[in-house]
């Protein structure tokens, strides 16, 4: 016999033949790739640990968890998730309040936000409730009604602003 005896599926080489790439099978080429958050990630968060709320989705109660939080639909309650980001879409309508390390609102919320980062209010943004953030910024034509506190880590309270900001830019304190 001048041949190798060869598994089923494999390719057989002449004896003078250097294989390649292409003559050799791929065993993990056609199993799927998941995306997996590292251990040593500094927090950032990535499509594999964020979780979706869907544009036909309506959550009534409590939603916690560890993961970051995209809101389509409409959300009453509470929004917990300390050390993730949750992000209120263009088409969300939220009443509740929502406890983060990051909060960006595209869309409506109507609650207090607690956020041990940030607030992002987007232009298209409207928030009515307080907000508790170190870093806050309020997009140009974004509506704000409420309180801003503004702490530093390992403070309490360092400074307490009421404003109401409208879609044309004016600002009021209380």
């Amino acid at each position: 016999m001048s041949k190798e005896q060869t598994q089923p599926g494999t390719p057989s080489l002449s004896s003078g033949e250097e294989p390649t790439l292409s003559s050799l099978p791929l065993a993990a080429s056609h199993e799927p790739t998941t995306m997996r958050p590292s251990s040593t990630s500094s927090g950032s968060s990535t499509t594999a640990d964020r979780a979706t709320i869907g544009k036909s989705l309506q959550i009534k109660g409590e939603v916690i968890g560890s993961e970051s939080l995209y809101i389509d639909g409409k959300v009453e309650g509470a929004i917990l998730l300390p050390g993730s980001r949750v992000t209120i879409s263009r088409d969300a309508q939220v009443s509740a309040n929502i406890a983060a390390r990051e909060v960006v609102v595209f869309g409506e919320v109507s609650g207090n936000i607690t956020a041990t980062d940030r607030v992002d209010i987007r232009s298209e943004g409207s928030v009515t409730g307080d907000v508790t953030a170190q870093r806050i910024t309020i997009g140009d034509g974004a509506f704000f009604r409420g309180g801003i506190d503004i702490s530093k880590p390992g403070r309490q309270k360092d400074r307490t602003v009421g404003a109401e900001v409208s879609a044309s830019g004016s600002q009021t304190a209380a």
